[in-house]
């Protein structure tokens, strides 16, 4: 008897957090189709709801307010986009970091396209009143982390020089403003090197929002072909930076 009694409740549980997933991933729906027709300034729980056909309070019990709704959208989207890299990256040989680095670059491209309002929600605009928290941070440093990885392969791979450079006030004042990030980067790279890898990180997602904002409409031919072979020599030129 206690055992179908367990086996009852256990299916109960069961079928409840079957559900409770299901709305979630409509709740989450909802909202990505909400902020590709009017912008994520607008995320609404209430429209959300009555789009659902749910009681305005009964959205709470799954995402506690709109801040914390936004705040899986964006960690979502950056793990998306996070595994495209990685995936990508992944198949190329680990001989050939130029190779990696193209590959990763044209992840990022392809997912961005493919993904243009989630791309916007984690590299647009800032949403008005919203502070991320920690729990953004490791989802959005994945692709910075691929990057930094291959930084200090290369550095490794090259041989080793001095590395010394004469203290002025440039060069310190370049050391004070790359302090947060040096925290998580070997000190076997440089400053510069690292200056020059971030300058290149910028420069991609830069060329990927002005591409997906249309600034390249009579500027580069449309189609893909085109603009794939402009993307290419942008990468080409980013390789020279890096010295791969």
């Amino acid at each position: 008897m206690w055992k179908y009694a367990v086996m009852a409740m256990t299916k109960a549980v069961s079928i409840r957090a079957m559900n409770r997933e299901r709305i979630n991933e409509a709740v989450l729906a909802a909202a990505r189709d909400q902020i590709a027709a009017s912008g994520a300034n607008s995320l609404s729980m209430r429209a959300i709801a009555r789009e659902l056909g749910m009681a305005s309070s009964a959205i709470y019990r799954y995402f506690e307010s709109r801040d914390a709704l936004l705040t899986k959208l964006i960690i979502d989207s950056y793990d998306s986009l996070g595994r495209a890299a990685e995936s990508a990256e992944a198949r190329i040989s680990r001989d050939d970091p130029g190779g990696r680095f193209r590959a990763i670059c044209h992840a990022v491209r392809r997912w961005a396209l493919a993904n243009r309002h989630e791309y916007f929600l984690i590299y647009g605009t800032p949403v008005p009143g919203y502070q991320a928290p920690q729990d953004t941070v490791g989802p959005a440093t994945r692709v910075a982390d691929l990057m930094i990885a291959l930084l200090v392969e290369s550095d490794m791979a090259r041989p080793r020089l001095s590395q010394s450079v004469a203290a002025t006030p440039a060069t310190a004042a370049l050391h004070r403003a790359l302090a947060p990030i040096r925290a998580g980067v070997s000190n076997e790279i440089s400053d510069a090197e690292l200056a020059s890898g971030l300058s290149v990180f910028s420069a991609l997602f830069g060329a990927v929002s002005f591409e997906l904002s249309g600034q390249l409409h009579n500027v580069i031919k449309d189609g893909e072909a085109s603009r794939r072979a402009y993307f290419d020599s942008q990468i080409d030129g980013w390789l020279a930076v890096l010295s791969w």
